[in-house]
């Protein structure tokens, strides 16, 4: 992550690291307790506050929810966003798995609470893997026990790697904010590759910080930046059952986020979640390059987030971004199936900074230079629908024959 120094307030930031316990008050721990197959692959971890903290959630929208989604949407309601840890374990979602599933989330709740000293419902938690497979709760609980007995600052890049499936690379970052008030520090983890589709935050995530942020605030923060940030990436269109996203604040810097402070507070979790949104762009399953598409001079924000979700998700889109072949009439099309009104003929499309249409009209003068911008590691799509002078980016991924492989093979 550069350095940012914002240009309208008091505050800077700075990436530092230390991922996820980056922030003090914070303990993590990460173990193998044998939910993955392979020996000594990390599949668990806990995540631990020092003192009763803020904490914050958004998760999926889509109706087939897993267990641990439900039973932390549960307990952040009870508490009214109070909380002290999360536990999170991959290699199996333990979603559409009944009764017995809930009773499992539950459960290892409770196992972390009573090795911390707290209620049950001040624990959430997260699940990712294969769907319909119920946890081994035997080895569970025993991963609970080990990864509670043996928190400590510093293993934050152990717990990103606890929380992989078919990720090719962990994602975390840190950043320390600096005020008039005092510094502050905000760090995360993420995990996601595959069936990235931001329909709330998307994947699993999780952000903390040591700064004061009543619940409320937290809440706030953390949808706002989700928006612009793991809610505007996609792999491949695929909305999960698990996909969650935490936050927690334990106050231990002494910084109060007031309504002056909150810009920066706001400037921190987007710039650590922008960070980890593009990692998961780039780990995505098979991914070979990122597309950033941004559509300018629409009528609204969403409009131009829906046309840009919508050629970020064509699979002709991302195929032709694959084999770096300058086919902008695919994305022309994809704009034009996206449901939202514009006048064809004011419509320009440039990639990489290259003019290939142009108020109806083709540029193929420019296709050798095109080629190159497609064969970029980031492939940035630009297009003006002339319509009005709102704008957003949506970050995506090219699809390659590897993708069907690990998608062809992921339960087998």
């Amino acid at each position: 992550m550069p350095n940012v120094t914002p240009a309208a307030d008091s505050h800077t930031m700075t990436p530092i690291d230390g991922g996820i316990t980056a922030p003090e008050g914070f303990t993590s721990a990460a173990v193998h307790c044998g939910i993955k197959a392979k020996p000594g692959v990390l599949d668990l971890a806990v995540l631990a506050s020092n003192a009763l903290a803020s904490v914050a959630g958004i998760f999926t929208t889509n109706l087939a929810q897993a267990a641990p989604v439900l039973v932390s949407k549960r307990h952040l309601d009870m508490t009214r966003g109070i909380g002290r840890a999360i536990v999170v374990n991959s290699g199996c979602a333990n979603a559409c798995t009944g009764d017995e599933g809930l009773a499992n989330a539950a459960r290892m709740a409770s196992e972390v609470a009573a090795d911390l000293g707290c209620e049950p419902s001040q624990v959430l938690v997260a699940s990712t893997g294969v769907i319909g497979v119920g946890l081994k709760m035997d080895r569970v609980v025993s991963g609970i026990r080990q990864a509670s007995s043996s928190l400590a600052r510093g293993h934050g890049g152990e717990a990103a790697r606890a929380i992989m499936t078919t990720d090719p690379f962990p994602k975390d970052g840190a950043v320390r904010v600096a005020t008039a008030s005092g510094a502050y520090t905000i760090g995360g983890m993420a995990k996601g590759s595959g069936m990235i589709e931001p329909n709330m935050a998307t994947m699993i995530g999780f952000l903390t910080t040591d700064a004061q942020v009543p619940p409320a605030l937290l809440r706030r923060a953390l949808r706002e930046s989700a928006r612009d940030t793991f809610n505007a990436i996609t792999v491949d269109g695929e909305c999960s059952t698990n996909d969650s996203l935490f936050a927690m604040a334990s106050g231990a810097s002494g910084v109060a986020v007031t309504d002056d402070l909150y810009p920066g507070f706001l400037d921190g979790m987007l710039a650590v979640s922008r960070h980890l949104a593009l990692g998961i762009v780039r780990g995505g399953e098979g991914a070979t390059r990122v597309i950033a598409v941004t559509v300018r001079d629409a009528q609204t924000v969403d409009a131009a987030r829906q046309v840009a979700r919508t050629i970020a998700n064509s699979p002709l889109v991302k195929t032709a971004v694959h084999g770096a072949d300058p086919n902008w009439g695919r994305i022309v099309a994809a704009a034009g199936r996206a449901g939202v009104a514009f006048d064809i003929d004011r419509l320009t499309v440039t990639v990489g900074g290259v003019l290939l249409f142009d108020h109806g009209l083709p540029h193929d003068d420019a296709a050798p230079q095109a080629a190159e911008a497609f064969a970029r590691d980031t492939v940035d799509v630009e297009l003006s629908l002339g319509a009005g002078d709102a704008s957003a980016t949506i970050w995506g991924c090219d699809l390659s024959a590897e993708y069907v492989r690990i998608n062809g093979e992921y339960r087998t």
